[in-house]
């Protein structure tokens, strides 16, 4: 960006956008996987779907993308404990202070819109929902349950996902690469739900399979947010007033 765009944002907050982060001994330690599986049957292997470097926890950790973290730290070693780098100052952004009433999720522009109590609007996050081939929910559905570090559930009976050969049921462990991510926000359409995933920098330019998908950071600050029994609402297009769709299946 130049200088007139970026004095232009920081000029919209209090806080700068970015900030120097001093990497911990914590960030490096692990234990980190050498590569995620292709095949779903091969992660339920695993003991757990870990971060695969010290870059993909830092960016995860800051909301970006790590290409991006990469470039604004040139030279820079991201897995050396006591090495100083540029990050997105998150102080202050993301946390939503009152309880959310209810949440919109709109199918044509992609987000998911949280109201408070007084029916503010309070939050909008970018989201993946659903496909063509395998749409979201229609109408208005409400909160079941939430479960952060889920496990997912695989079962050849209901599901027939491309590229998955197994005739038996299978359970891919928790992890921040589990298929749901990190936290699972379970609603009482049958199989569905609001959920992270393991590929942040995919939301919005993949599809689903009809439940809604966002990055680990905005689902796990919805989930802090929201209780069982909050509606959620499934708006179509954007002439009504909402959200959108995303998708996996069983998690638990």
């Amino acid at each position: 960006m130049d200088e007139e765009t970026r004095k232009t944002l920081e000029g919209l907050g209090d806080a700068p956008t970015m900030r120097d982060y001093e990497i911990t001994e914590a960030d490096v330690k692990g234990p980190f996987l050498d590569k995620i599986p292709d095949r779903m049957v091969d992660r339920a292997k695993l003991e757990r779907l870990s971060y695969t470097s010290p870059r993909e926890l830092l960016a995860e950790k800051f909301h970006m993308d790590r290409d991006f973290l990469q470039s604004l730290n040139p030279g820079k070693s991201l897995d050396s404990a006591g090495t100083t780098i540029r990050v997105t100052n998150l102080e202050g952004f993301l946390a939503i202070e009152a309880p959310v009433k209810r949440v919109e999720v709109h199918t044509e522009r992609h987000t998911v819109d949280a109201y408070d109590e007084a029916d503010k609007l309070v939050a909008v996050y970018p989201a993946t929902i659903g496909s063509t081939e395998t749409p979201s929910p229609e109408g208005t559905h409400e909160i079941t349950g939430i479960a952060e570090e889920p496990t997912y559930t695989y079962d050849p009976e209901k599901l027939d996902f491309e590229g998955v050969d197994s005739d038996k049921e299978f359970t891919i462990p928790p992890g921040p690469n589990n298929p749901v991510g990190l936290v699972w926000i379970g609603l009482n359409a049958p199989g569905y739900g609001i959920h992270g995933s393991p590929l942040p920098e995919k939301i919005r330019r993949q599809q689903s399979h009809g439940c809604v998908r966002m990055t680990n950071w905005d689902a796990l600050a919805l989930a802090h947010a929201v209780k069982p029994g909050t509606p959620v609402a499934f708006v179509p297009n954007q002439s009504a007033s909402g959200g959108e769709n995303a998708g996996d299946t069983d998690a638990r």
